[in-house]
């Protein structure tokens, strides 16, 4: 009786085991169908596509036509091209391939050369110089649009850290002589250049900063605070400020007044009228401040001496809207809409482009020059204005800045000099009919 039963009990467990694994064998193979089944439905992971750009043929077809001994195309071309002769790009190309390792060309791991530094030059200076896309520069240079990009933003660094500090450099005491002696020249005495803002409209502002660089229904904007000479030379450059600001919001913001009021800017004495003032000055128009160190037209001329000055005055402030206009016809990335999303980034690229138009100006200004060097190289004693070399600086002493910031924006020191400056230029220049 007790065996019939453990032997009933034996089959029982014997039944549930088989059914048990093909209960889990069903299971698994539908699991393993259904892991096939979505594998062929899931789109097949794309792969890089490589393209052989042949990056050498690149480099000598490059080479051949602006760069060999017999170029394809004369320096009229390459000039125009480049926005500026070949010994100074080559001069620009030397520094970078020598001292920034992006441009050095290197062997890759099967013992290839890479790009050339000629061929990424060129294509940050035709990105710069034509506001091209990336990728436009691909059939002729022979690389790829994250390169060109690369090359871009690695260019526009060594230029900034290799070349910013004699290109973007406060004026030296040498440097303040020539310009207060070319002011004294076209009839302003103490007059060291002119000042005004340009706008650089960024088409990839991001949405939640609209608001703050857009004035009124227009586009989204970037504002520059520039000063320039007479040979197109920018001095002073503050990039930055959101386009909702005017030119007092930025001059509030901006730097340009820093070396005054801490003690490191050389003293200037010149004389206006039989009168000696101490403080050098910029030529603005209407909407900045009667301060010291601006000079503004005459809105409403009633008199032929007020007259003449607004007309002078006026001609000599044009050198800061024709900087701009140079600067935007030489770099069109700065006149057409900013593609980069980054702000840092397009600062450096208007940094840059400001540094390599002053290198241009350094290296072109002897042949379109107006002014006689001979006529403003006066003698020492025949100067009314002068730049004192030895700079005292007092920065520990707060009192000392209030009282030169109180002296810069001077309202009776401004109508005074403006005063003297229409009888200065109507007694030199009022009865000549050719003053430019």
């Amino acid at each position: 009786m007790a065996s019939s039963s453990s032997n009933n009990f034996d089959d029982f467990d014997k039944m549930l085991d088989e059914r048990f694994d093909q209960v889990y064998d069903q299971a698994f193979d539908h699991i393993v169908s259904a892991h096939a089944a979505r594998q062929q439905a899931r789109k097949p992971r794309k792969k890089r596509v490589y393209i052989e750009r042949d990056r050498e043929d690149g480099h000598d077809r490059l080479w051949n036509d602006y760069f060999s001994e017999d170029a394809t195309y004369p320096p009229p071309l390459f000039r125009r091209r480049y926005r500026m002769n070949k010994a100074l790009f080559m001069r620009i190309t030397d520094r970078l391939s020598n001292e920034i390792l992006f441009f050095q060309q290197r062997r890759d791991a099967t013992g290839r050369f890479g790009l050339s530094a000629i061929q990424k030059c060129t294509a940050a200076i035709r990105m710069m110089a034509y506001g091209c896309a990336a990728d436009a520069l691909d059939e002729y240079l022979r690389l790829s649009e994250t390169t060109a990009m690369q090359c871009l933003v690695n260019f526009v660094e060594g230029v900034i850290n290799l070349f910013g500090d004699e290109y973007l450099r406060r004026p030296t005491p040498e440097d303040l002589q020539r310009l207060l002696d070319i002011g004294e020249l076209r009839g302003f005495p103490g007059m060291i250049g002119s000042i005004d803002c340009m706008h650089w409209e960024w088409k990839n502002c991001p949405t939640a900063w609209k608001g703050q660089y857009t004035r009124g229904s227009g586009n989204p904007t970037i504002v520059l605070e520039a000063v320039a000479s007479h040979d197109l030379w920018i001095w002073h450059a503050f990039f930055g400020p959101p386009g909702t600001l005017n030119d007092i919001n930025v001059l509030d913001r901006s730097p340009v007044f820093d070396d005054i009021l801490q003690g490191y800017a050389p003293k200037v004495n010149y004389i206006v009228n039989g009168c000696e003032y101490h403080l050098a000055y910029y030529l603005t128009d209407g909407i900045y401040p009667k301060w010291a160190t601006f000079i503004q037209s005459i809105k409403l001329p009633q008199d032929p001496k007020a007259s003449f000055f607004a007309t002078c005055q006026e001609a000599v402030r044009k050198d800061v809207e024709r900087a701009f206009g140079v600067l935007q016809a030489r770099f069109a990335i700065v006149k057409n809409p900013a593609l980069v999303h980054n702000k840092e980034t397009i600062g450096k690229i208007m940094r840059a482009c400001i540094i390599l138009h002053n290198m241009i100006v350094e290296d072109e200004r002897d042949g379109y020059n107006q002014l006689n060097p001979a006529e403003f190289e006066q003698v020492e004693a025949n100067r009314t204005s002068h730049v004192d070399l030895d700079i005292h600086s007092n920065v520990s002493n707060m009192m000392t800045m209030l009282s030169k910031r109180k002296e810069v924006r001077n309202q009776i020191k401004h109508q005074q000099l403006k005063d003297d400056l229409v009888e200065h230029i109507w007694q030199n220049f009022g009865t000549n009919q050719n003053y430019n």
